[in-house]
């Protein structure tokens, strides 16, 4: 399975005076979607980082098309776009209970060994997870 969603409802500390969600909020929103993405993988972040390996982010890109707002129950989907030497790849979008798009998202992280802080190639176990 390349892709998977979560639901998160926004809550009333996530949003501006407008009741909109703040921009940086997306963020938070974004990371859990890869968590659980793993995790539907059978890969948990928590078991990554006691061996080791972190996945940092290196580079993302948002695009906000609509406003996300107050008690709305999103839908983030999270696809898995491929991996290359040390980086991995996730396309994201935000959708609202209307399946509108609000937002999407590229994401670029990076395995890294958390004990000599460089980039390292995956685990073979991780390969074969991801792109099973």
């Amino acid at each position: 399975m390349k892709e998977h969603q979560i639901q998160v409802r926004v809550r009333y500390s996530e949003t501006d005076q407008m009741s909109v969600v703040y921009h940086g909020n997306y963020v938070p929103y974004f990371e859990m979607g890869r968590v659980e993405w793993l995790r539907n993988k059978g890969i948990s972040y928590k078991s990554l980082e006691e061996n080791g390996i972190a996945l940092p982010i290196v580079s993302m890109t948002i695009n906000y098309k609509k406003p996300a707002r107050y008690d709305d129950l999103l839908t983030v989907i999270t696809r898995f776009k491929g991996q290359s030497s040390v980086k991995v790849e996730f396309d994201c979008e935000i959708r609202n209970e209307n399946n509108e798009l609000l937002t999407t998202a590229h994401f670029l992280l990076v395995f890294v060994d958390i004990n000599l802080g460089k980039a390292i190639a995956p685990p073979q176990y991780l390969l074969d997870i991801m792109n099973s």
